[in-house]
């Protein structure tokens, strides 16, 4: 069953809600991001490239993400 993309952007916000709460550290979220791409990766993700470039794109613009996670989740999914 695959991944929806608004699973993957609800994924992306727990994880900056727990480093902006303090109970993660830097490495521990980059742990749980490589967990999160590879089930991605596993299951597959219900949308097409476009839809996934946007989503990403808004994480960046709404702060949820770096331009660093950026640019390492779209050359890990495929879409950069």
């Amino acid at each position: 069953m695959s991944i929806s993309v608004e699973r993957l952007v609800q994924e992306l916000e727990k994880l900056k809600g727990e480093m902006d709460a303090g109970r993660l550290r830097s490495g521990e979220y980059d742990q749980r991001l490589a967990r999160v791409i590879q089930e991605l990766r596993d299951r597959g993700i219900d949308a097409d490239r476009a839809e996934i470039t946007a989503a990403v794109a808004d994480a960046l613009s709404r702060g949820v993400i770096t331009p660093g996670v950026k640019a390492h989740l779209e050359k890990r999914l495929g879409i950069a």
